[in-house]
């Protein structure tokens, strides 16, 4: 039966914690471990949805059967249903074409027992490794980057960049999802937004010593950025990004039997596919946002979600990992929009008053 379903219904108990975001956050994800509901999960289908006693209620998803713009789309029509048809849930809820419920004996032999007990402790351990930030920047949101003329994914994705570098000095592997829903069968591809424009732009801002200090040149330099990832996006979500194409090439070679291409090998290739900033803008009309964990140990995953007048990061990382901090990796990321903005307003004061 649970093979052959589509989606659970996940019923977990209060946790007993207080319940910030970023507490359900990690709640969704893992459940709060052993002692919590970490145990009241079946992560290998499409679509989890969890009701918590306390209110802490979300969707889990497993992302190789779709991406977030699904699951976004199922819970924003969910949410819209209940907040404009309170009627309609009390019919439904009275009357309903489902079978009754019955519960599920499960026969477990003794082998499976310590299979169970070993999974329980692996569980525990990622749990305690798990480092998640949810954070609402309340500065500005998608309005005013809009009224600078400049995509608001592209202005993130350079605050990331420069947020990263603050951080530890140098650019990374990026990876940011383009959707190709435009294409039947279509998945995502990878914009990858270490651009070199973007790194002109974070050493300015960084390390004090750019050849071209003034803010007028700073401003330029942003505007290169924004221009270069806007470029690279639109290619991506067209199908003119190397990723797929490259994977593609990849399999074809192995489809073939025949010796791996030296691109397959190539030490630069392998260090570009380390993504260790992971990222997706997951942008939604009601209230909620989206997370999800790093894709390497040494790695970062940021997901955000811009609004009118504000924008919700979930940063992630693990605590194992002596390289990464969420709550740093937040905080420069907070302070990187904030000196961006900083230096939209003087560049528009000096030409107000050269």
């Amino acid at each position: 039966m649970i093979e052959r379903c589509l989606c659970l219904v996940c019923l977990d108990g209060a946790s007993g914690a207080e319940l910030s975001d970023t507490a359900r956050a990690m709640l969704m994800l893992h459940g709060g471990g052993v002692a919590k509901n970490g145990g009241n999960r079946w992560y290998d289908k499409p679509m989890q949805f969890v009701v918590g006693a306390d209110g802490c209620c979300g969707v889990v998803c497993e992302h190789s059967a779709f991406e977030g713009i699904v699951l976004v789309q199922c819970t924003e029509y969910l949410l819209k249903y209940m907040i404009g048809s309170p009627s309609k849930l009390v019919r439904a809820a009275s009357v309903s074409e489902l079978p009754a419920p019955r519960r599920l004996r499960w026969k477990c032999t003794p082998e499976i027992h310590k299979l169970l007990a070993s999974s329980a402790d692996k569980l525990q351990r990622l749990v305690g490794d798990l480092d998640m930030n949810v954070h609402h920047f309340h500065d500005y949101g998608k309005e005013f980057i809009k009224k600078q003329k400049m995509s608001p994914d592209a202005y993130v994705q350079v605050a990331l960049q420069l947020a990263y570098y603050r951080c530890h000095g140098r650019p990374v592997s990026t990876y940011e999802s383009a959707s190709l829903r435009r294409f039947q069968e279509g998945r995502v591809d990878n914009i990858r937004s270490a651009t070199p424009e973007a790194l002109a732009f974070v050493i300015a801002m960084t390390d004090g010593i750019c050849f071209l200090p003034q803010d007028t040149k700073k401003m330029e330099l942003l505007q290169g950025a924004i221009t270069a990832q806007t470029k690279y996006t639109i290619m991506a979500i067209t199908g003119m990004a190397i990723d797929n194409h490259l994977l593609g090439l990849r399999e074809v070679a192995h489809e073939l039997k025949i010796e791996k291409p030296e691109i397959f090998k190539d030490e630069a290739y392998l260090i570009s596919n380390q993504f260790i900033l992971s990222t997706s803008q997951v942008p939604t009309t009601v209230e909620m946002f989206c997370c999800y964990g790093p894709v390497v140990p040494n790695g970062y995953g940021a997901c955000y979600n811009p609004q009118s007048d504000h924008i919700i990061f979930s940063v992630s990382s693990f605590r194992e990992s002596p390289q990464t901090c969420s709550a740093e990796f937040v905080k420069c990321l907070v302070q990187g929009l904030l000196d961006m903005r900083d230096l939209q307003r003087k560049e528009r004061l000096s030409l107000l008053h050269p």
